[in-house]
């Protein structure tokens, strides 16, 4: 019934109107009325408590809207106060009750008048919200220590700090039934094909959830339904790389609530470009990408490749290697792929507590798993001191590639799974079901792994080795160049 009630019409009866609304609110006790006489017009207005600055709407509002001279009507008051009146940059007009909920619920004082069916809404937004801080989760040595908030306006600002240019479009909308949370949709309309801006709003319009929390409740609705390993969306939370996607012709999406932005399409290679890739000289920039690439290789494979070399195929060892992991693992009252698989489980508990446990205790963990179930585990034989070295490897080279984390830890455990079973033939066999899965993922007619595959020669120059700036300053790679040439 409430929800029917917000979809009616704003009531032109002032008594009747706040009675509406309390009623729809349920008389919510952060809902404040404030009743009032301004050019002989009974008046109200409403604002959300914590959400609006106490100060600015004093001096902004309250102050000018209660000088106002004789008005013959409401109608005459609001356009009085449209016409003469500023009271606030961010102004907007509410005809429905829907509306106005959302627009208090974001900040806005409200204005109804006796005899007017609309309301007048003013942008003073006052609620505390985190300050601009460096990202936790993409640091960088020589570039900006900047990082998106949970405010969308602020993050939006950022973006157009960075690009002052008047291509760069951003639109608000609403989703959300009832957490009615702002989405916003950056592009540069000189870049972005047209057909690919179309179909990601097409597909925003399919989202009915109840609530937008996370930029998880979203991405599902950006990729495609059939089953994907790696995302063909990109998540990021500094502005900097967002706009430097922007300007090779991808589409943002902005969550309020939410200091991430998501990037549409997203690429393969691109999980292992960093922004300190375009500070560094270029030899070295193509030193740390193919580290990038090796480390992630180890820790997708070295668990498994161990256990299935010393299972199957030993005679690929020295004799003095062979030794030595015989001598090692013949103590060990495990098998080899169990002793793998429970280690690497061992470890992702203890991640997840890390990551799970308050601050003050985070440091018990690392204690508890490097000294006494680590060391005690080698020191009782339960664990052989080879396989522990091969495992904490593959995890260290993980954590190079932390996009990825994910989609690594599962394939590291599926892999180690074939390999301990067949031996080098099941990783192969998997590898290539896992490269076939990589190079079938397409989304909005983007292939995941371009530019190596369909092959572009413009778009490699950012791919398996970085090019100096003079050559990549006449306009570098975009999806809308790549697009065209593979028709």
């Amino acid at each position: 019934m409430q929800q029917n009630n917000r979809n009616l019409r704003i009531i032109s009866g002032l008594k009747q109107n706040i009675e509406m609304i309390k009623k729809i609110s349920g008389d919510s006790s952060d809902v404040l009325v404030n009743e009032f006489t301004t050019g002989g017009i009974k008046c109200a207005l409403l604002c959300c408590e914590g959400m609006i600055s106490s100060q600015m709407v004093t001096e902004m509002v309250l102050s000018p809207v209660t000088n106002i001279p004789q008005q013959d009507n409401a109608a005459k008051l609001f356009s009085y106060i449209q016409i003469n009146k500023l009271f606030s940059l961010d102004r907007s007009e509410a005809q429905d009750y829907d509306t106005l909920f959302r627009m208090l619920s974001s900040g806005f004082a409200v204005l109804i008048a006796e005899g007017m069916n609309k309301a007048l809404a003013f942008g003073i937004q006052g609620y505390a919200s985190r300050s601009i801080q460096e990202p936790s989760g993409e640091g960088n040595i020589l570039g900006s220590h900047e990082g998106f908030v949970e405010t969308i306006r602020t993050n939006m600002s950022m973006l157009r700090r960075r690009l002052k240019s008047p291509e760069l479009v951003m639109n608000l909308m609403v989703k959300g039934s009832k957490s009615r949370t702002d989405i916003c949709i950056c592009y540069m309309k000189d870049r972005v094909p047209q057909g690919l801006l179309n179909r990601i709003q097409k597909s925003l319009d399919e989202i009915e959830l109840e609530s937008i929390l996370s930029t998880g409740y979203v991405r599902p609705f950006l990729e495609k339904k059939s089953f994907e390993l790696f995302s063909s969306t990109g998540l990021t939370e500094r502005p900097d790389v967002l706009c430097s996607k922007l300007i090779e012709g991808r589409v943002a999406v902005l969550v309020d609530g939410v200091p991430y932005g998501i990037i549409i399409p997203r690429l393969f290679c691109e999980s292992f470009h960093t922004l300190d890739d375009y500070a560094y000289k270029p030899y070295y920039a193509v030193f740390i990408r193919w580290l990038k690439y090796g480390a992630f290789i180890l820790a997708v494979l070295l668990p498994a490749v161990y256990a299935a070399i010393v299972m199957y195929h030993p005679e690929l060892l020295n004799s003095t290697l062979l030794l030595l992991l015989v001598k090692e693992e013949k103590n060990a009252p495990l098998s080899i792929i169990t002793e793998s698989f429970l280690v690497l489980l061992m470890y992702e508990v203890i991640r997840e507590a890390g990551v799970r446990l308050p601050k003050p205790v985070g440091g018990a963990v690392s204690i508890i798993s490097g000294l006494i179930i680590g060391d005690a585990a080698v020191k009782s034989g339960l664990v052989s001191t080879p396989l522990l070295t091969m495992t904490a490897l593959a995890v260290l080279s993980g954590l190079v590639v932390p996009d990825l984390n994910p989609q690594i830890t599962v394939l590291r455990f599926a892999f180690l799974i074939s390999g301990g079973l067949l031996g080098l033939f099941g990783i192969s066999i998997l590898a290539c079901a896992v490269l076939t899965n990589i190079c079938s993922t397409e989304d909005y007619g983007f292939p995941f792994t371009a530019p190596i595959s369909p092959f572009s020669a413009k778009g490699m120059g950012d791919t398996l080795i970085r090019q100096g700036f003079r050559k990549m300053q006449s306009r570098g790679f975009t999806v809308e160049e790549y697009h065209e040439s593979n028709k």
